[in-house]
């Protein structure tokens, strides 16, 4: 059962899943953190990367980090929009069904 909350944070599309993640660079470990809301009422998924946001090493991170979690190539996974961006929007292609309930069980919604 996905909460509300949860679906605003990803989208499932024809070919695949949009996730609407806030990375936070230099975070200290690789990590997906749940959902949170933003100030202005979006859902998004929190994830933490080791890696500084230098020469794009912060979202190649992000990519092997999801990629890890949901174990799909990492050639599946990629930045859509937000390269530069704290919030992002990152695709992952394939059978939506596939990813779901694995997002669901990965964010836990932090209230």
């Amino acid at each position: 059962m996905h909460t509300a909350k949860q679906r605003d944070a990803w989208a499932a599309e024809p070919d695949g899943v949009a996730l609407y993640v806030r990375l936070t660079p230099k975070g200290g470990r690789d990590a997906i953190d749940g959902v949170e809301t933003l100030a202005d009422g979006r859902s998004v998924l929190k994830a933490r990367v080791r890696a500084a946001p230098e020469n794009g090493r912060a979202n190649d991170a992000l990519i092997a980090l999801i990629a890890s979690a949901l174990r799909v190539p990492k050639s599946a996974v990629a930045i859509r929009a937000g390269a530069t961006s704290r919030v992002k929007t990152v695709f992952i292609a394939g059978p939506p069904e596939l990813y779901l309930d694995a997002l669901a069980k990965l964010a836990p919604t932090n209230g």
